[in-house]
């Protein structure tokens, strides 16, 4: 069986598949960064969704790419981290 991260560089030489993951990179990214502030504060989804008042599950949407939070969100998501948010602007094609 073929493992997800082949699959995603075989099906990234195909022009549209390439062009619709470069769209969603923002969001890719996004969940990434919950992700990896989630785990290096040794946190579970439920533990993380308790200190931020919230639920398991919007934690994984927030993982998930499948929701934009609020800067709200960002911050309490910060704050329950131990972490402190930054929001930049790069130029275009960075």
């Amino acid at each position: 069986m073929a493992k997800v991260s082949e699959l995603h560089q075989q099906w990234l030489k195909k022009k549209e598949y390439r062009e619709a993951y470069q769209e969603l990179e923002p969001e890719f990214a996004l969940a990434r960064a919950v992700i990896e502030a989630r785990v290096a504060a040794g946190l579970t989804q439920e533990q993380l969704a308790r200190k931020m008042k919230t639920t398991q599950s919007v934690i994984a949407r927030l993982e998930g790419g499948k929701t934009r939070p609020s800067t709200q969100t960002l911050e309490r998501l910060a704050t329950a981290t131990g972490t402190r948010l930054r929001i930049s602007f790069e130029p275009a094609g960075a």
